[in-house]
């Protein structure tokens, strides 16, 4: 019973069955460092606001050479035998459509956003990409001008429900002080398949400084400390391998229950393995310790991945103070413990200058979930962190950011009762579950080091879910 739906999205016979019965079909997804298949298509819209040099810029330094645009307007209509009008097309398949509207400052320009996604949606292909580059309306002093850069957001997370065959869209936000510079990790993130479980989601690139562009591309993390906790198995495991893979010198943490588990994956990743409870008062002082003894008494700690966590579902009315407190200590109250420590900058192995704060919500801390109130309570309060403490430490050119997993294929998961398993893993735009390693590449383009432009962001890595996303 557990495969039922599986099965009928696993051949040609199957998945025509399947499809009878509205099960939705799930496509393999394009991921790691691969950019789409067919052309980059660019489109700038003109108006009476930004120019959308950024974003030239940004493709430039991708070395990305974008096609121009195909527009649907009527003077590039033509007349079919059926006497109706027929909308200009692209030749071929392409493989992804970056549109700047950030010039867009009236309701009547959305109208160039129409023209431009018309016959682009017909052409995306498979994993194909939609980003579409904006103003933060809250940048905006116009009325009109704000509402019709809001508009985006609802014309982007509709078209991220329309497409198809693995295909995303995502709304980037900037200021007028944003950089070619400082949007290029985002495009280039966005572009591609490290994002192929993001969609539907708005980021705000507002900052005009990009932090330090690494030498290697390929290793962003090569000679930088990078301490991921709760790191043992599943997500956690996951997002050390990625940060292993970029070139990062690990310090994988988790409780000593699953010292055996965590070294496994420190020898495996050639790391370092810390048994620690987080919940301690001195775990912050540990991790300090740990690293300048393991790293040399001047090292420092690039970025922190704050992903350990427990569930202890209950309805609320049968959840008592200790399933309670137990949850928002380890999920929210060792977090905030740990970061005061390390954000110290007389504290030996401590969190250097320009460094990343990476935390893991949940949807569940946006939408709230039946059975999850403390967990829910418990992520929403990550969010409500990484809000807060981004502006504080922003003058040191540390950035603080957090992702928010959807269904996320597990161990874990694996045990979820099987109707309300699938129906979390289907009901989204991508039609399937998401892995680790989707998790795992959000949080290193977040803790990137040329991606200093983007703080106080919380990513939702869910395959734009159909509650709560």
């Amino acid at each position: 019973m557990t495969k039922v739906l599986d099965v009928l999205t696993g051949n040609p016979v199957a998945k025509a069955v399947g499809k009878q019965l509205g099960v939705p079909q799930a496509t393999e997804l394009r991921r790691g460092r691969t950019l789409p298949t067919g052309d980059v298509v660019l489109a700038v819209l003109e108006g009476s606001g930004a120019t959308g040099n950024a974003t030239r810029e940004a493709l430039k330094s991708l070395r990305v050479s974008p096609v121009e645009a195909v527009r649907d307007v009527p003077a590039a209509r033509t007349t079919g035998e059926d006497g109706r009008a027929v909308p200009p097309a692209y030749s071929t398949k392409i493989g992804a459509l970056v549109l700047d509207a950030t010039a867009v400052a009236t309701v009547a320009e959305l109208e160039g956003v129409r023209a431009v996604l018309r016959p682009a949606l017909r052409a995306l292909g498979a994993s194909g990409r939609v980003i579409v580059v904006g103003t933060a309306p809250e940048l905006t002093d116009d009325p009109e001008a704000a509402a019709a850069q809001q508009a985006l957001e609802g014309i982007t997370r509709s078209v991220g429900k329309e497409l198809r065959k693995g295909a995303t869209a995502n709304l980037v936000l900037v200021s007028t002080e944003t950089t070619g510079a400082a949007l290029a990790s985002t495009l280039s993130f966005l572009l591609e398949g490290r994002s192929a479980y993001v969609s539907g989601q708005p980021w705000r690139v507002l900052g005009a400084e990009p932090g330090v562009v690494p030498a290697d591309p390929a290793a962003p993390f090569a000679g930088r400390v990078v301490v991921v906790t709760g790191a043992a198995r599943g997500i956690g495991a996951g997002i050390a391998e990625v940060f292993a893979r970029d070139g990062a010198s690990l310090v994988v943490v988790d409780i000593p229950a699953a010292g055996e588990a965590l070294t496994k994956v420190a020898n495996r990743l050639g790391g370092t393995a810390l048994q620690l409870d987080i919940t301690s008062p001195d775990a912050g002082a540990k991790i300090a310790a740990h690293v300048a003894a393991r790293h040399g008494k001047d090292a420092r700690i690039h970025a922190i991945i704050h992903n350990a966590g427990i569930t202890r579902d209950k309805l609320l009315v049968n959840t008592d103070e200790d399933r309670w407190g137990s949850v928002l200590e380890v999920n929210l109250a060792a977090e905030i413990r740990i970061n005061e420590v390390l954000l110290d900058p007389l504290v030996a192995g401590g969190l250097a200058e320009g460094g990343r704060i990476v935390g893991v919500a949940s949807t569940s801390g946006v939408a709230g979930n039946r059975g999850q109130t403390n967990y829910a309570a418990s992520k929403a309060g990550v969010i409500g962190l990484v809000r807060a403490e981004a502006p504080l430490v922003a003058d040191r050119g540390i950035t603080v950011n957090a992702v928010a997993p959807g269904f996320i294929e597990t161990e874990m998961t694996d045990k979820i009762p099987f109707a309300t398993r699938e129906f979390a893993r289907r009901f989204n735009s991508l039609s399937q579950g998401g892995k680790p390693v989707d998790v795992a590449e959000t949080i290193a383009y977040l803790a990137a080091p040329d991606s200093g432009a983007v703080t106080g962001q919380v990513i939702r890595v869910c395959g734009q879910s159909q509650i709560g996303a």
